[in-house]
């Protein structure tokens, strides 16, 4: 799964370009493509911390505890 990086970086680039040219729509389109790379970041590291959670949980039912 991408974690949103790409997203970022791309936005970064575009709202960069934007800038430059004084092109408004690409400096939004950039602002768009961040945004949408932070959220993608934000849910991959919530669905991480999730998955070690039930690791962890299931680890210890391995081991007998509770």
């Amino acid at each position: 799964m991408d974690d949103g990086t790409t997203d970022t970086a791309k936005g970064r680039l575009k709202r960069a370009a934007g800038d430059l040219t004084g092109n408004d729509d690409l400096r939004r389109e950039g602002k768009v493509d961040e945004a949408a790379g932070t959220v993608k970041e934000k849910v991959g590291n919530a669905a991480d911390k999730v998955k070690d959670a039930l690791r962890s949980d299931d680890d210890r039912d391995a081991d007998g505890e509770r």
